[in-house]
């Protein structure tokens, strides 16, 4: 670093009159010379150049050119702070010099005078962090160096660290660098931060006193305003986090706080900036005080954050089997489904890098450790009982059901570790002894194969595999032991582990289910064998649900057709009730007999007391019999209902011409729904809206009757009934066309189903129990967006839902219409001329709503509220926009600024709205293709605004102006291009017609407007070319992908 230019007086020039200096700048910028010269600063008098400064200035000067050269300066200062502070042993020359005329106290000085001159260095600029890391590697350097000079080797341990000339140096620096940490330039408040943190983190030592001064110091500056220097507070801190510090060791600060590593955590929540909240995730230490609020990181708002976590912090942690499962579970579950690829990468290459390594490690024999040590390997080899370990610590039994996140962890895995590919191997032994682990790894590969592209893979699953009859005979194996289970538990329910080996086989019995969905039934011996275990499963009572449903679907892939497939399901069902209703025969029939018996005996019997008390005890009985039978026959329908819905679902025929399902309907189905118990008639109401999805007839019939029920039922029944509809009206969607019209009707008359389904809906979306509504908003959102809906009111009430504060302790419909919103209105430009029309209203209720509001709800501002809504209806990013499409139609922000001038015009409406209005005019874009009648349209409606004084602020005067500028524009030019195009028609004259020169045109008969020019109060012209410039108008400029929410927002807060 070059050092101060000599401040000694020249000598007085010859010339009497003095010159004026060649650097003086022109008069033209005098004002800028006089404000540079007021905020100038007085820089003291530092002494005349001298050979130690010219020798650290250099050493400093060369360090700003980059780290390759730093470690031999780092040397090179080291010997000039010797010379100075040290007697050397063999004396030069120069060595001579520096020792005779300067000491410890003068290096010391030189280096913190360019240390100083660092603070002004932008944050921007390299060369500030390139003499910061400079400064510490001296210090580290010299610090070591110093320390083994004064080391004492009869000294303790525990002694206090010698007093050194480097740690005077750096208690010199600190001191000085505290001075100026609350300076008001953030740049200096920056670089000293950064030099304190980088020396603290430096360094093993420093001064006790000096060390408080630093704590303090930094723990202020993590409420400092600027992000940067909170972040390198963060730095610092970072290392003087201790978990049993007292907290009164901060009596002096100005905060109630606690310690450091309170302050940490407090600002790892809630501090707003991502660079300090990362620093703080990869800076605290692990202790189990920090760890939770550390994996709390993996929900954070900031990408980069999250992505940290996944990819330093956690392969930092060590073996992740001491996290908790519920850790475990949590992490990879957010992890792989983040919304940010990178994210989702780095938690795939966690899992199947670091974790199963921490699994194969516990594997690993002694001489396969003492083999990878010599190889020095990264990984460790293939192994089986590791990925099965791997599996068990996320509990793949609760995590690997349907939707699971082991599923897609177990995808990246495949796709990761081809290694693994190759080693694994289903032979003999594998599915003998099936464990949930082992049985998943077996499905998730032959699903991973399967949906893979690759021929390779495909032919390695197939050689991997068995083939379709010995996986059949496997399966029935299982199928066994599972029913065997079932039927253990229920003779013995408090045998818990009966009870969990039924629910591990279950999952095994599960994926072997889901491995026979996939496999090839070309083989004629394999289709038969599995045709007929599926068949004879089928009819077994004790099958529990899950399986059951698979084992349908199993059918309909290995049955010829449908009708096959349904006459074999119903005899299944058949089997299964007369299975349950046959043993509840003998069982009756044996207690009949047994009454029989003791009947007789009682005959015999001379007691009195026993003949007068057995019909008490007989009736007792008899009511327990009831009892037992009505829970049987709940049973039997509950279960014979699930196969038809499982049999159902697989099924796209005609109903009507299915003799198995008309039959099925008539004896199964509509007894379900008539019946009083609750359960069966739900389960058969699903059952009824699958029939009525296969029959339009039938669900023509039947909708009414879902109607009722959702008007009179209970919320599950009217989940199911919302479902249901929306089901029918997706599959069946001319049910809600209107019914042919007569010669004698002149006018189409509604569909009368019309009026009661929009009421179901919009009584869902205001109901109070949140899966209602949530449901209702959904399904209203997929018939709005296949145009099977168009109701406005309706859409009018999903907006309002919203914005509507109440909402906010529902999530997912929140959520639901998050999605919709956009997608519906830039999806058809039908869609947001529709949201236009309707905006209005909108705004209008919202604000009466903010109104009403009570002081402990919030709710967003209006100008939010009208920045989204000009977004949604912004004619710039409907799908297709530019194509040519709907070039000559109006477009959403055309009739979103007509419907706001009327509402402006009329008399109803308040300052507050109209400033609203109006301050939204001026945001929307107007096409230049849009057609000349809307255009005029708003010209006229424009014009009345202006004569009636509407706009009584500048800032919506603007906005009428700039919407005025731009109609007029766009008029101009639609009436020069109609001239053209009549002057050119003119020259091609039609058979017959007149000459035009015999033609009566009016050439002042044109669609331009005469704009209104009424001067204000103040002398302002509305409507004037010179109001504003050509920039101010939108005609014909597209922003690419700019949004109007953040044009809008610029502006004030209305509201």
């Amino acid at each position: 670093m070059p050092g101060r230019a000599s401040t000694r007086t020249p000598r007085a020039s010859g010339a009497a009159v003095p010159r004026k200096s060649s650097t003086q700048p022109p008069k033209s910028r005098g004002s800028a010379s006089a404000r540079a010269s007021a905020y100038a600063v007085e820089i003291p008098d530092e002494g005349p150049n001298t050979v130690l400064r010219e020798h650290v200035c250099a050493v400093f000067a060369d360090a700003q050119r980059g780290p390759a050269s730093q470690r031999k300066l780092v040397v090179t200062l080291r010997k000039l702070q010797e010379i100075c502070c040290y007697e050397p042993a063999e004396p030069r020359k120069q060595q001579q010099q520096l020792d005779r005329e300067y000491d410890e106290v003068d290096f010391n000085a030189e280096v913190c005078r360019c240390v100083l001159r660092t603070l002004t260095v932008k944050k921007s600029e390299p060369v500030g962090d390139r003499l910061v890391k400079f400064l510490g590697l001296f210090l580290k350097n010299a610090s070591e160096k110093d320390n083994a000079i004064f080391a004492n080797p009869d000294a303790d341990t525990t002694d206090a660290f010698p007093e050194t000339p480097t740690s005077r140096l750096t208690s010199e620096i600190l001191s000085q660098a505290l001075q100026v940490i609350t300076a008001k330039d953030k740049v200096v408040r920056y670089r000293v931060t950064q030099i304190v943190a980088h020396i603290v983190n430096t360094l093993d030592s420093i001064d006790d006193e000096l060390f408080q001064f630093v704590r303090l110091a930094l723990m202020k500056r993590l409420r400092d305003k600027e992000s940067i220097v909170r972040v390198q507070a963060v730095l610092g801190l970072g290392r003087l986090a201790d978990e049993n510090e007292d907290d009164q060791d901060n009596d002096d600060s100005d905060d109630d706080a606690g310690g450091v590593l309170d302050r940490l955590r407090e600002a790892l929540q809630h501090d707003p900036s991502a660079d300090v909240r990362r620093a703080l995730l990869l800076n605290l230490p692990f202790t189990p005080g920090t760890l939770p609020y550390l994996l709390e990181r993996a929900r954070d708002l900031d990408a980069a954050t999250r992505r940290a976590l996944y990819s330093r912090l956690l392969p930092a942690l060590g073996d992740f089997r001491h996290l908790s499962l519920t850790h475990r579970e949590k992490l990879l579950r957010w992890g792989m489904r983040d919304r940010d690829e990178n994210v989702r990468k780095a938690t795939a290459r966690l899992f199947r890098e670091r974790w199963i390594e921490d699994c194969a490690a516990s594997h690993q024999t002694e001489g396969e450790e003492e083999e990878q040590e010599k190889a020095q390997q990264k990984s460790h080899e293939p192994n089986l009982d590791a990925l099965l370990e791997l599996l068990e610590r996320i509990d793949v039994v609760n995590s690997g059901v349907e939707g699971g996140i082991a599923h897609e962890a177990m995808k990246e895995f495949w796709d990761g570790r081809p290694d693994y590919r190759d080693y694994i191997s289903f032979e003999d032994p594998f599915f003998d002894t099936l464990t949930p682990e082992s049985a998943f790894v077996a499905r998730t590969f032959n699903q991973y194969c399967r949906q893979s592209k690759e021929v390779k893979l495909q032919s390695m699953l197939e050689d991997k595999m068995p083939e379709v009859t010995k996986f059949a005979f496997l399966l029935q194996r299982h199928l066994e032991a599972l029913i065997k289970g079932v039927e253990k538990v229920a003779l013995d329910p408090e045998d818990a582990e009966a009870e969990e080996e039924t629910v591990q086989q279950e999952f095994c019995v599960e994926q072997m289910l889901h491995i026979a969905l996939t496999l090839d039934y070309s083989d004629e011996m394999g289709r038969r064998k599995m045709f007929s275990i599926m068949r004879e499963t089928l009819a077994l009572a004790e099958l529990p649900e899950e399986c059951t449903r698979l084992i349908v679907e199993i059918l309909r892939t290995v049955c010829a057709d449908e009708q096959e497939f349904c006459s074999i399901v119903l005899e299944a069902v058949a089997e299964v009730h007369d299975t349950i209703m046959g043993d509840a025969g003998e069982k009756e029939a044996e207690d009949v007999d047994e009454s029989f018996h003791s009947a007789r005996s009682e005959q015999t019997d001379s007691t009195p007391t026993k003949a007068s008390k057995r019909p008490q005890t007989a009736t007792s009985e008899t009511s327990q019999d009831d009892e037992d039978k009505a829970i049987r026959e709940i049973m039997v329908n509950m279960k014979c209902l699930h196969i038809a819905q499982c049999m159902l679902q697989n099924v796209q025929c005609d109903l009507e011409r299915n003799v198995h399902l008309v039959t099925m309907l008539n004896n199964l189905v509509v007894p379900a729904v008539r019946s009083q118990e609750a359960p069966i008639r739900e389960r058969g109401l699903c059952c009824l809206g699958l029939c009525c999805m296969l029959s339009k007839n039938l669900a023509n019939e039947n909708l009414t009757l879902f109607l009722h029920c959702f008007s009179k039922g209970h919320e599950a029944l009217q989940v199911i009934a919302i479902q249901i509809i929306t089901d029918i009206l997706t599959t069946q969607p001319s049910l809600l066309a209107p019914p042919p019209s007569t010669e004698e009707e002149e006018t189409e008359l509604p569909n009368p189903l019309l009026k009661p389904i929009y009421k179901m809906y919009s009584r869902g979306l205001r109901s109070e129990e949140t899966q209602v509504q949530t449901t209702a908003c959904t399904a209203l959102s997929k018939l709005m967006l296949a145009s099977t809906i168009r109701d406005p009111d309706l859409l009018k009430q999903l907006v309002l839902a919203y914005f509507d504060p109440e909402t906010r302790s529902n999530p997912s419909l929140r959520q639901s219409l998050t999605y919709f919103l956009p997608v519906y209105c830039h999806s058809r430009r039908a869609n947001a001329v529709s949201m236009a029309r309707v905006a209005v209203p909108i705004m209008r209720a919202l604000a009466e709503r903010a109104d009403d509001l009570d002081e402990e709800e919030e709710m967003v501002g209006m100008s939010m509220v009208a920045a989204q809504i000009a977004d949604w209806t912004d004619p710039r990013k409907e799908a297709g926009f530019g194509e040519g499409k709907d070039s000559g139609a109006e477009d959403g922000h055309l009739v979103l600024a007509e419907e706001l001038l009327e509402k402006v015009l009329t008399p109803g409406c308040t300052k507050e709205e109209r400033k609203i209005f109006v301050t939204l005019l001026g945001k929307l874009h107007v096409n230049v293709n849009a057609p000349a009648e809307a255009l005029q349209t708003i010209a006229d409606l424009v014009n009345e605004a202006f004569e009636g004084k509407v706009a009584s602020e500048v800032s919506t005067r603007n906005a009428l102006t700039k919407l005025q500028n731009t109609v007029a524009k766009l008029l101009t030019a639609s009436t020069g291009t109609s001239k053209e195009q009549s002057r050119d028609a003119s020259f091609e004259e039609a058979p017959g017609a007149p000459p035009s020169d015999e033609m009566d045109v009016d050439e002042d008969m044109t669609v331009m407007t005469k704009f209104t020019q009424l001067p204000d109060a103040e002398g302002t012209v509305y409507g004037s070319g010179d109001d504003e410039d050509d920039d101010a108008t939108v005609v014909g400029k597209t922003k690419g992908d700019e949004s109007l929410v953040s044009d809008l927002l610029d502006d004030d807060s209305i509201l």
